[in-house]
């Protein structure tokens, strides 16, 4: 079985590629809820969802969010009324939240809703949100404090940032996110951004302890090729905190907690400095556009 730390886009396109290079593979995704969000009196889980629609088939790529085929009466109306429709919702997608919001309503956790969409849309993946709990990411910007879906989404993340902040307070694994990775042979962390995706799912206790005690099997893909993000603000949000903004300053964020990194051919000039950080580091392809090119990132991981 293989744990995945996941955040949105990225981590759903590997999962998709490792299902497709074989069906039999046990695949389990722990994901990120530190940009979740309560919108119209409605729980939003953006990470959760992305992976599950694109695992589904279901992922609107021309919106980059939200299900395909979508219409958006409703937001259209609420922004005709002046109401708060930044955050633009899908009819469609918007039924997600209503049964989600529901069911926790009546009692269910996160966990128990991500479990039943994952059988609704039949993902032959297991959906396992890193904690119920509440976890939010809060950035330091320019313009003063915002919430995750604020910046990435209101301000289209391109203000500078000072300061991210995961407020985890006393949030705690699910035991579900405990079993699968101490049942895991090995732990992936997807090509997501390291300090929006992936440290949020780090700061639930004891998750990060746990990776350090399995780091010789855990096996990180870095989200940049030759320096840039393929989707999102990772490249500019590291140099705007003071870290490299390549697959070397990933290397320096992830080395207590990662055995193996692997990077891109693009950065293959970097193979030896992430060697030097006490890391194995893998040169293959981590662009999952070409069929091929994502089966050559599968078998990288799965050796």
């Amino acid at each position: 079985m293989i744990s995945v730390l996941s955040g949105g886009v990225g981590a759903a396109r590997l999962l998709a590629a490792l299902r497709r290079y074989d069906e039999k593979l046990e695949l389990e995704a722990i994901v990120n809820v530190g940009d979740d969000l309560t919108l119209h009196g409605l729980t939003i889980c953006p990470d959760l969802d992305t992976i599950t629609y694109t695992l589904a088939g279901l992922h609107n790529v021309d919106a980059g969010w939200g299900l395909a085929g979508e219409s958006w009466r409703v937001m259209d109306e609420l922004a005709a009324l002046g109401g708060a429709a930044w955050f633009r919702l899908g009819d469609r997608d918007l039924a997600t939240h209503l049964y989600r919001s529901q069911r926790l309503a009546e009692g269910a956790t996160k966990t128990d809703v991500a479990r039943e969409l994952a059988a609704h849309f039949a993902l032959g993946v297991r959906v396992l949100p890193a904690t119920n709990d509440v976890v939010a990411t809060m950035l330091d910007t320019e313009v003063g404090p915002l919430s995750f879906q604020e910046y990435f989404v209101a301000h289209h993340h391109d203000v500078r940032v000072t300061r991210v902040r995961v407020e985890a307070h006393d949030a705690r694994a699910t035991p579900e996110v405990l079993a699968s990775l101490a049942r895991a042979r090995r732990i992936i962390v997807a090509p997501s951004n390291p300090v929006l995706s992936i440290d949020p799912i780090l700061a639930v206790s004891p998750l990060r302890e746990v990776l350090r005690e399995r780091r010789d099997e855990v096996i990180a893909v870095s989200p940049l090729v030759g320096g840039r993000a393929l989707k999102g603000p990772a490249d500019r949000l590291l140099r705007d905190l003071g870290h490299r903004p390549d697959s070397l300053g990933v290397a320096q964020l992830y080395r207590d907690v990662v055995g193996t990194l692997v990077i891109d051919e693009v950065d293959a000039a970097l193979a030896d400095d992430v060697r030097e950080l006490g890391l194995r580091c893998v040169v293959t392809t981590t662009v999952m556009a070409d069929p091929h090119d994502a089966q050559r990132l599968c078998e990288a991981l799965l050796a």
